[in-house]
C-alpha cells in the first residue's frame, strides 16, 4: 500500500510515517519502480501501536527498544515487564498530582479565607506562613520508607 492510504488508514501524516520509518520504529518500506513506497498490511497495526503507545507515555527511544521490526519476533515477556513498568510510572506520576492538586486547593481555600479587614499583603504573608508550618510538619512526618528502613 502506498504511503497515502497509510496514512488516511492510520489518521498520520504522511511525514509523521517518513519520520516513523527514518528512526526505525517502522521497518523501511519497499520501493517501487517508480520509487513510491510501498508498505505492507501490518505496517497499519505497528503505526496504531506506535500512536497508542505514544498516547501511553512511551517515549520514542523507548519504543525503539520496545518495538521489534517484525510483530512475529515479539518477547512476551519483555513486553510484559515493559508494560508493567510504564504502569507503575503512571501510578507514580498520578500520586504526584494529586498531591500537587490537594497543595493548590488547599492554596486557594486560604487565600479565599482572608479576611474581610486584611490587607492583601498582610493575607499573602499568612497564607505563606501558614504553607511553611504546613510544609515543615509533612516533612517531619514519617514516610513509608522511613518507617520500614
Amino acid at each position: 500500500m502506498k504511503i497515502g492510504e497509510l496514512a488516511q488508514q492510520t489518521g498520520l501524516a504522511a511525514s509523521r510515517i517518513r519520520f516513523y520509518e527514518r528512526i526505525g520504529l517502522l521497518k523501511a518500506a519497499e520501493r517501487q519502480a517508480n520509487g513510491y513506497r510501498s508498505y505492507p498490511a501490518d505496517a497499519v497495526l505497528m503505526l496504531q501501536l506506535i500512536a497508542t503507545a505514544q498516547r501511553a507515555g512511551f517515549s520514542l527511544d523507548e519504543l525503539r527498544a520496545l518495538l521489534p521490526g517484525d510483530l512475529s519476533k515479539w518477547e512476551r515477556g519483555t513486553l510484559l515487564d515493559t508494560l508493567r513498568r510504564k504502569v507503575e510510572d503512571i501510578e507514580t506520576l498520578q500520586a504526584q498530582l494529586a498531591k500537587s492538586k490537594a497543595q493548590l486547593v488547599e492554596l486557594m481555600a486560604q487565600i479565599e479565607a482572608k479576611p474581610d479587614d486584611m490587607s492583601c499583603a498582610a493575607n499573602a504573608r499568612r497564607v505563606l506562613s501558614e504553607m511553611k508550618l504546613s510544609s515543615l510538619a509533612s516533612e517531619a512526618r514519617p514516610t513509608k520508607t522511613s518507617r520500614n528502613a
